[in-house]
């Protein structure tokens, strides 16, 4: 790994850590970013001089037999393998780097994974309805308890939905504007007038 390319990903981390801070417009978040970036910066280079050291050289053996093995065979092929050796050590060094800057990341904003028990809970249902067809047909839905589950939605509750309903329109009109490559109005054809 180079160090310019180790410089370049701290300083990307410093970047993102900075604008989180920016984004919460506190002071107090400002300094924690400062920490942050400190203690990321030394278990990054860390983290990544820990795995390059003992995966590196036994992928890049195995690589390299297969490599000059079809670089033999010639023609397109050799392009081909030529091509793809060039893009494994910044594949191999960036996925590492996200990896380790998503550790960060979720251990900053105490993120976890839910456990075990949460999961079979949410697929238990699932589970038995493949394990039984039967079930399934034992099923009713009832408009009623709809509603009246919705009538007893909490003013959280429904500010969560009313969020998240905004979101789904924003990124749906971001994803507008990128298909159009325009903010307004479609491309399509002129109108005719007719006498």
């Amino acid at each position: 790994m180079s160090p310019t390319a180790t410089r370049a990903v701290l300083r990307q981390s410093q970047f993102l850590i900075r604008r989180t801070a920016v984004r919460h417009n506190s002071s107090n978040a400002a300094n924690k970013a400062k920490e942050t970036v400190s203690q990321a910066t030394s278990k990054a280079s860390e983290g990544l001089s820990k795995v390059s050291s003992s995966a590196g050289p036994a992928i890049a053996g195995a690589a390299q037999n297969v490599g000059n093995a079809l670089r033999k065979v010639g023609g397109p092929t050799a392009k081909a393998v030529g091509f793809v050796e060039r893009l494994i050590p910044p594949t191999v060094y960036y996925t590492r780097v996200g990896f380790e800057l998503a550790q960060l990341v979720f251990r900053g904003q105490n993120m976890y994974p839910p456990s075990v028990a949460t999961i079979q809970s949410y697929f238990q249902p699932l589970i038995n309805a493949v394990r039984n067809p039967a079930t399934i047909k034992n099923i009713s839905f009832n408009p009623q308890n709809l509603v009246t589950r919705v009538r007893s939605f909490s003013v959280k509750e429904w500010a969560f939905v009313g969020v998240t309903t905004a979101e789904v329109i924003g990124f749906f009109a971001v994803g507008e504007i990128l298909g159009r490559r325009q903010i307004v109005g479609y491309q399509g054809e002129p109108q005719h007038e007719h006498h």
